[in-house]
Parts: structure tokens; sequence; C-alpha cells
């Protein structure tokens, strides 16, 4: 009778250890599962440091008299047209214009033309100031409605897309494509004068700030050489979203979504401003615009809690997935648990 009950207490404690060491196993495996996504993060987590700013690149300099240099094809082509279309147009009209007027001051004055002529009309003379002005104009139409269509061409399929709010009185920038994470953007206040924004700091407290007026707290931050589908829209009244060096301007409405493509071709940072009375403090919503390789992009959305590169799972997604994987662990072990506590209750 003993021997069977000492017998008994054995197979008891050897359950007990053997579950023990269960549950000890168990518990190394679920730490090691979670140990190895919570580095993942790390490993995964981008940096980034704000782009300094080239003096008279991308923003408007003292005694500027003609458009921006501008760092887009259809800026480029904007540009060529206003260079090589508009600007002789108009400089040729005015003087022709000018000249008639002098010609008439001086050969129709009642000093130099005491007799006033009685022609009533000149066939060829009206003919060709009707047809003349109709061929300028077509002249000009033709480029024209060639960059309107350029400018308004739907982004390729798969370009990345970034979303512009305009607010009373900040900007707001969206990235559906990487996380959807949202940055707000403020200007900078200007040393000694009343504050604009609370709780942001002063333009020129970091080596990389940009002019006065001009500069955020939170950059507009893109990648260069690719085509971005760019949404505008408002929170509240119209804005308008502008930067002259890209030749983007468009218009944010309330309720309402407005696209546009944008191709920034240079790395370097691009100052604009809202473009749309909207309010009390219209001069103060200025957008600053970054553009960097694309390696360095992924680094600044990886700083941003679920940034992800473009179309892959955010890092706290990945690394929730090998969590909710060790759940059958979990249970297993609160299993092994019940299991112990039933031995141990023996």
């Amino acid at each position: 009778m003993k021997s069977g009950r000492f017998a008994s207490c054995v197979g008891h404690v050897a359950k007990a250890l053997g579950l023990s060491l269960a549950m000890a196993a168990a518990s190394a495996a679920a730490w090691a599962q979670e140990a190895a996504p919570a580095a993942a993060p790390a490993a995964a987590a981008g940096s980034y440091t704000p782009m300094k700013p080239t003096p008279g690149i991308g923003m408007p300099v003292d005694g500027g008299l003609g458009i921006q240099t501008q760092f887009s094809k259809i800026g480029e082509y904007g540009l060529w047209m206003h260079d090589v279309i508009l600007m002789p147009v108009m400089v040729i009209i005015s003087v022709f214009v000018l000249a008639l007027l002098l010609w008439v001051i001086v050969r129709y004055n009642k000093r130099a033309n005491p007799v006033a002529s009685k022609t009533s009309h000149n066939t060829l003379i009206e003919v060709v100031w009707t047809l003349l002005p109709v061929l300028i104009l077509v002249g000009i139409a033709i480029p024209s409605i060639d960059l309107i269509a350029k400018q308004y061409k739907p982004a390729p399929k798969g370009a990345l897309t970034i979303k512009a709010t305009g607010n009373q009185w900040f900007w707001t920038y969206s990235y559906p494509d990487n996380g959807d994470f949202e940055v707000v953007s403020n200007m900078l206040n200007l040393p000694g004068q009343p504050v604009v924004n609370n709780g942001v700091r002063d333009v020129g407290s970091k080596p990389w700030d940009g002019p006065s007026h001009l500069e955020v707290d939170n950059r507009m931050v893109v990648p260069v050489g690719e085509p971005i589908r760019l949404l505008v829209t408002a929170a509240d009244v119209i804005h308008s979203f502008a930067v002259p060096s890209l030749w983007m301007k468009l218009d944010g409405v309330p309720g309402r979504i407005n696209e546009k493509v944008l191709l920034v071709e240079k790395p370097g940072v691009y100052y604009g401003q809202c473009s749309e009375l909207c309010g009390a403090k219209h001069g103060y919503m200025p957008i600053a615009l970054e553009a960097l390789p694309r390696d360095k992009f992924n680094a600044w959305v990886l700083t941003h809690p679920g940034g992800a590169i473009d179309g892959q799972k955010p890092a706290a997604q990945a690394a929730a997935a090998p969590a909710a994987e060790a759940a059958p662990v979990g249970e297993a072990t609160g299993e092994g648990q019940g299991d112990a506590t039933a031995a141990a209750a023996e």
C-alpha cells in the first residue's frame, strides 16, 4: 500500500515537472517571438535631416522681375512659351501701336494737316486689322491649349499620391500610399515680432531654415524625378496651392478635390504660398516643398508612426503579424498552466 502511494506521488511529481518544462519552453518561444518584431521597427526606422535651401533657387529674389527658374517639365515649357512667344508678340504689338500713335500725332496734327481728310474707310486696312489679330490669337492659342492639356494630363497608374489640405491658416499633407500619416505645416514665427503660431519656433533657429515668411516647421517632402498625383482640397474656405518655381497653382475648394501631376526634376527646397485670399492670416500660410532622392524620401517616410514604403505594410503592422502568430503559443501556455494547477491540487 505504501509502495503504491509512493509510486503515485512520484508520478504526480514527474507530471508536474514535465508541465513546468513545457511552460518554460513555451514562455521562451513566446519571448523570442515578441523580441524579434520589437527589433524590426528599429532596423526599419528611417532618419531625416532637413535639406538646406540654395539661395535664389525655388524662392523669390531681391529685384527679381521675371519668372522664377523652373524645375519641372511643364514649368520649362511654360517659361519657353512666355519668353519665346508671348513676350515677343507683346513687345512687337506695343512698339507698333506706339509708332502708329506717334505717326498720327506728327502727321495729322492741326498745324501739319489744316484741312482734315474726309476718308471714311479703307477696305485693305480694315481687312488687315481684322485678320492679323485673328492670326496672332490662333498662333498663341495652339501652344496654350497644348500647355493646358499637358498640365492636366492624369498621373500614370501607380504614381505616388499626396493630398494637400488648406486650413485657416496652415497646410496639412497626407500620404495615403505611405501608411496614411499626416504632416501639419505651420509658418515659423518671426524673431522680435508678434507670435503667428503658438508653440512654433522662430525662423533662423535651425541651420536649414530658408527665408522668413516662407519657411515652415514641417515641409512637404516628395521624391524627386517621379510623377506625383497631387490632390488639393480645403477644410474651411477656398485656398490655393501655388509653388512658382514648379509651375504649380491649384485651388483647394471645400468639399471638392482637384488633381494635378507634380514632378520635380532636381533635389532641393521650393517655396510658395497660398494664392487665394482666405482670411486674416492669408499671408502667413506658406508652402515649403522638399524634393529628395527616393532612398532619402523612404527614410523620411519611416520616421513617421505607421509610415511605410509605397505599397508595403507599415512597420507596426509587420510587427503585429508575428505577435498574432504567437497567439496559439499563449493559448497552449494557458492550457499548461491549467494542467499544472490541477496537478498541484492533486
